[in-house]
């Protein structure tokens, strides 16, 4: 009796064994948010910290570009004075700016190309020594990535200094006859590297590619630590040498990697301005300007030509966006076809 007035109360209400009710409400958040937005919710932090560092700036550049902006309009006693495309048609017609441009680039190719060579040797080099050997190469190593680029231009300046640089200093100790065989020349007391376009820019190359050099050797560090060593074994097995096998399973297997720091190289190397700021000593030599230094010379040095400045930033973030676009597409073009 009692078994069956239960039923008879509950059971009409009581789901079958092994059966749940379906709950059409979509799933929500403690906050009352549903599932989908949170993580558009959490990115919005940063996207306005990245919209006032990064977008307002470029927003007042580009409207800066196309006004004539001198010393008078920052005081504030004129007002700013809309030219159109003058400052775009001043700058291009400029020699000075094409001088610059094809220093910007001879120096990028330059220096992105030995900055990857170097970095990928040594981050083959860190993977192949002892864990405690790599973890002291690769502090050595990251000293000189930490080092700001106004320090690095400092240091060497210092090493290629006409009187009291240490490069020099060094040369004088080579025998006269070898010297002069090598460079054909014995004496380098007071040599200027510094004052020559030329030998300015092979400075900075090795200063760059000194600080740069370390986080690639890291990144692909970290690249090959994730690559299966049963492939290795395998190459080693059918008698694949060091180069073949570096060819057909490490560069494949890694071209994530180096796309992205490829690109990264790229856009640091084409604004490069603290460290060829600190050799040059100022915008001294026209010569020698790339697009950031000949964008500070317009903008800051008298007459102030901010909107020329501006106009010239303008067209290197273009160049910029053109090439990683451009470079992007190959990627995935590549990844498509493989």
């Amino acid at each position: 009796m009692t078994n069956t007035s239960t039923i008879a109360r509950g059971g009409g209400n009581t789901p079958a064994p092994g059966r749940r009710r379906k709950s059409s409400a979509r799933p929500t958040r403690a906050s009352g948010l549903p599932a989908w937005a949170v993580p558009y919710v959490l990115l919005v932090p940063g996207l306005l910290v990245i919209a006032g560092l990064l977008l307002y700036p470029m927003v007042q550049l580009t409207v800066m570009a196309f006004q004539k902006v001198g010393l008078a309009q920052v005081r504030g006693t004129r007002p700013a004075e809309w030219v159109g495309w003058d400052n775009f048609q001043r700058v291009l017609d400029n020699e000075i700016f094409w001088s610059a441009l094809r220093n910007t680039v001879i120096f990028a190719v330059v220096a992105v190309s030995l900055t990857l060579i170097v970095g990928t040797a040594v981050g083959v080099l860190l993977n192949k020594l002892g864990k405690k050997m790599s973890l002291f190469v690769v502090i050595g190593c990251m000293f000189a990535w930490a080092v700001p680029p106004v320090a690095q231009g400092v240091i060497w300046r210092w090493l290629f200094d006409a009187d009291a640089g240490i490069i020099n200093w060094a040369l004088n100790l080579l025998p006269d006859g070898l010297s002069s065989l090598l460079f054909g020349r014995a004496d380098w007391t007071g040599e200027p590297w510094l004052n020559d376009a030329f030998t300015l820019y092979v400075v900075l190359v090795f200063c760059v590619v000194w600080a740069g050099f370390p986080f690639i050797a890291v990144s692909v560090l970290a690249g090959l630590k994730g690559i299966p060593a049963e492939l290795y074994e395998a190459a080693k097995v059918d008698g694949s040498g060091p180069w073949r096998t570096f060819r057909k399973i490490t560069l494949p297997l890694l071209k994530p990697v180096f796309a992205v720091l490829t690109i990264l190289s790229i856009i640091w190397d084409f604004k490069v301005f603290s460290q060829l700021y600190v050799l040059m000593n100022g915008p001294t030599n026209r010569e020698a300007f790339n697009l950031s230094m000949y964008s500070v010379a317009e903008a800051f040095k008298p007459p102030q030509k901010l909107g020329s400045g501006a106009a010239i930033s303008v067209i290197l973030t273009i160049i910029l966006l053109i090439i990683t676009v451009v470079y992007v597409r190959q990627i995935v073009k590549q990844e498509e076809m493989s």
